[in-house]
């Protein structure tokens, strides 16, 4: 007599006694008996596979923002080669910006452990995948970005612009006024 899968005889799980296929409890402890033998392995699943790749030194410790992504795949990236070199990180939408949370638009923070900050930035730097912060620090070396004030020159270029037209508005209404 064989068990239904041809596993093999049954087996106690607590005190691992082979017994016969006639018996369901252990003669020892009373546990109910479970077939033995060769199982076949569960499939790894994915979170599992990337939990294995993490290293517990780069795992502890506060999070730390590390870098920035104009978008979540941009951030996925920016994940995956961290992971590849066991750190951990996670993806927090940026402060500021106002899309439904179901949507992959807008910028995003990417965050680390406080172990593992210092090397995920040397990589994220090695690889170019903060351009945004390396112009930054270019412009406010160049004095065209005002340190700490987040404005760009494009955003400057904005505000003359809407400034003008404001102006230009005016005018035009004085103008107007006058000669009526």
């Amino acid at each position: 007599m064989t068990s239904p899968d041809g596993a093999g005889p049954l087996t106690c799980p607590r005190c691992a006694i082979s017994h016969s296929l006639d018996e369901r409890f252990c003669r020892q402890c009373g546990m109910p008996l479970v077939y033995g033998g060769a199982r076949e392995e569960e499939p790894i699943t994915e979170p599992r596979a990337r939990a294995r790749k993490v290293k517990p030194q780069y795992a502890r410790g506060e999070l730390v923002k590390v870098g920035f992504a104009r978008n979540q795949s941009e951030g996925e990236l920016m994940q995956g080669l961290l992971l590849e070199e066991g750190i951990p990180s996670l993806l927090k939408r940026s402060r500021g910006f106002d899309v439904p949370d179901f949507l992959a638009a807008g910028p995003r923070d990417v965050l680390v452990p406080e172990t593992g900050a210092e090397t995920a930035r040397e990589l994220l730097a090695d690889t170019r995948l903060l351009p945004y912060q390396e112009e930054a620090t270019e412009l406010r070396e160049e004095g065209r970005l005002r340190a700490g004030s987040g404005r760009t020159p494009e955003a400057q270029l904005a505000f003359w612009v809407i400034a003008a037209a404001v102006v230009a508005f005016g005018l035009v209404w004085v103008l107007y006024q006058v000669r009526f």
